[in-house]
């Protein structure tokens, strides 16, 4: 006869942590999207900024040097 007065055994759960890579590599991949917005798609024409051109500027020349097409 078995006897269920005794203590029972409540599973716990696991909880993962997230380790500092995982939080480096979402952080660096958000960056180099920002960063290739700025550089490749930012033209002024479509840019988050309405009509200001100064960041079209400011990275014209790596726009070039990388490929881009802005004229």
């Amino acid at each position: 006869m078995s006897s269920l007065s005794g203590p029972t055994a409540v599973p716990t759960p696991v909880v993962l942590p997230i380790s500092k890579a995982v939080v480096w590599l979402v952080c660096t991949a958000i960056v180099a999207l920002l960063l290739y917005y700025f550089i490749g798609v930012d033209q002024g024409a479509y840019s988050i900024f309405g009509k200001d051109m100064h960041i079209h500027e400011f990275v014209h020349d790596s726009r070039h040097f990388l490929g881009f097409p802005c004229h």
